[in-house]
């Protein structure tokens, strides 16, 4: 399939990039600088543009079959990027008819909230991280009321190594005692895996260890 990813340097983004490859797809990495992009394969295409800009968005997605988010805003707690990113990537795909939508958000949004600890519900995501919390959920509202045929990811806390218990998929509503942690590089299988598993489809799934 032809896949467009939007976020394709960001630390999450990368790694998908190359899952992506691995499973045989053709893939379409959309940054600001894809000179980042330090991979080589004659299934790789690169776009540079903002996601923050419609026209381009809208020039980039055309000719796509899914369309992947993995926007992040780096250091920035203030940037709108996740939502309004998000949206410009949703009324591209309604402008060329491309339906498959897989976005990254973040585990403790809405109903999530509940697997969370006291230490993100009230010091990261009730404090520092508010204003990023915040856009994440905006983000998933304008999915969820996109009529594409969406799955929104909610992955637990980034590590780079491998998590120290097994990855729970699908978390229920009532699990507690989380490490609320998840590998960036099992974000990306699970990410990738969704262009063709139907599994998820128009719904939200919680990841973490």
């Amino acid at each position: 399939m032809k896949v467009i990813i939007f976020g394709a340097t960001g630390s999450v983004g990368h790694l998908a990039v190359k899952e992506l490859l691995k499973a045989g797809h053709e893939v379409t990495a959309f940054a600001r600088k894809t000179k980042k992009l330090s991979l080589t394969d004659p299934k790789l295409f690169r776009v540079a543009g903002d996601a923050l800009n419609a026209k381009d968005v809208l020039a980039a997605i055309e000719g796509h079959d899914a369309v992947v988010i993995t926007l992040g805003a780096g250091m920035s707690r203030k940037s709108v990027i996740r939502s309004q990113g998000t949206l410009n990537v949703i009324k591209a795909m309604q402008a060329h008819g491309i339906k498959r939508l897989i976005c990254q958000s973040t585990l403790g949004a809405r109903e999530s909230w509940s697997n969370l600890n006291f230490w993100w519900k009230r010091v990261m995501f009730g404090a520092l991280l508010a204003p990023v919390f915040r856009d994440h959920e905006l983000q998933e509202h304008l999915v969820e009321a996109s009529g594409l045929d969406w799955t929104i990811v909610r992955p637990a806390a980034f590590t780079d190594g491998a998590s120290r218990r097994p990855v729970i998929e699908d978390v229920p509503i009532s699990a507690r005692g989380l490490d609320l942690k998840i590998s960036r590089s099992e974000l990306a299988r699970f990410l990738t895996r969704q262009i063709v598993d139907p599994t998820y489809l128009g719904r939200a799934v919680g990841l973490s260890s």
